[in-house]
């Protein structure tokens, strides 16, 4: 048995592992270990009657969609199934049965009892697999050859991607473009160099960093490959609520575009700035003005200094004293100095491994102590030294 297995390649853009034996045999298997729109199925073991022949059949990259079985034959996680298609058929994995499907489908706005779900038609037989493998195989270089064809055109657009249908007739190239873009010849041209049906998708920067996928400044798998399905629009004032410098280089992600992650706790810092007083000058102290230099929104402290746009000598006061503060400066009283109280120091809360790369760190200093040599010490030998 040992001797009859070849080597596996793993095809993160389908999740599943090819292998191809010496006799010629040719082995997939689904791998859940791929982050692209990878599904946790938290209601497992759960049975639902009434929608159980509805399953969510993975295709390449992002692409999902769920079909409707009615071959009447079981299907379970991780089969390769051949599924209908406009024209043809298509070829993809099963990666989600039962009641969790229902789920993915009000996530997405679908109506199941009125919605035409396609059909799968059976498991996928030899034929169907080879057929499939021959016509990924080929999305690469159709790729690269499509992209000159569109330049040698003068085309102002970028082809991102191409997926092949399972039966090998038509494929999928999806296109980035600013403005339109006339197909007519280029589709004459893709299909006279290509022979195949030809479909071109539009596609944005985000949807294109998801198709791709990749690693984002957190060490994790890229939001938008990873779960996201829905893009919101995504500004500067989320980054300005959170006192995020606005840095291009910091904001921007992989796809040149706001990082989706800066809409995640902007809710959270507009209800938080809520709670502060809304101060449009200085507050008067017996012994001069105080300016606003900072604001730590989350613990709900404002730093104040006597001199403006000075990060000396800060004096934090709680919103509620400011807001205070600013009622009787309204009635024309003025409190007494706040250089009776102690500026706030900087504590490093966080503590990084930015100093860990010190060539010294493993050196020890400490000194051992020295054994004291014994005098008049002869060796058995009777060499002295």
């Amino acid at each position: 048995m040992e001797k009859d297995k070849g080597i596996t390649q793993y095809d993160c853009s389908r999740g599943c592992d090819v292998e191809r034996t010496p006799h010629g045999a040719l082995n997939i298997k689904y791998n859940p270990g791929c982050c692209k729109l990878h599904d946790f199925n938290w209601m497992e073991g759960i049975s639902q009657e009434r929608y159980k022949d509805l399953y969510e059949v993975r295709f390449k990259n992002t692409r999902k969609v769920v079909f409707q079985n009615t071959s009447g034959q079981l299907i379970k996680l991780g089969d390769i199934v051949v599924v209908e298609a406009p024209n043809g058929h298509d070829v993809g994995i099963v990666t989600l049965e039962g009641p969790i499907v229902i789920r993915q489908l009000a996530r997405h706005k679908i109506d199941p009892a009125t919605y035409e779900f396609r059909k799968i038609y059976r498991k996928a037989k030899i034929l169907d697999i080879e057929r499939w493998q021959e016509a990924i195989a080929r999305e690469h270089k159709t790729m690269i050859r499509s992209r000159r064809i569109a330049a040698g055109l003068g085309l102002n657009m970028k082809i991102g991607d191409v997926e092949f249908q399972g039966d090998g007739t038509k494929a999928i190239f999806y296109y980035i473009a600013d403005e339109r873009v006339d197909f007519r010849q280029l589709i004459k041209d893709f299909a006279e160099e290509f022979h195949i049906r030809i479909e071109m998708k539009q596609i944005g920067a985000r949807q294109e960093a998801g198709l791709i996928g990749g690693i984002g400044v957190c060490g994790m798998s890229l939001c938008c490959s990873k779960f996201m399905a829905d893009f919101q629009s995504i500004t500067t004032q989320a980054a300005r609520c959170q006192d995020l410098s606005l840095n291009p280089q910091k904001l921007a992600g992989q796809c040149s575009k706001l990082k989706c992650c800066i809409n995640y706790e902007a809710s959270l810092y507009i209800d938080a700035q809520k709670q502060f007083p809304d101060l449009r000058g200085p507050l008067e102290f017996q012994d001069g003005p105080a300016f606003l230099i900072k604001t730590d929104i989350l613990k709900g402290i404002m730093y104040f200094s006597y001199e403006p746009n000075s990060m000396a000598n800060l004096y934090p006061l709680p919103a509620a004293k400011v807001r205070d503060i600013i009622a009787m400066n309204r009635k024309g009283v003025k409190p007494e100095s706040l250089q009776s109280k102690e500026p706030a120091t900087k504590q490093n809360e966080f503590v990084g491994a930015i100093g860990d790369d010190s060539i010294s760190r493993f050196d020890d200093n400490t000194r051992r102590p020295q054994q004291k040599k014994r005098k008049n010490f002869k060796p058995r030998n009777g060499y002295r030294k």
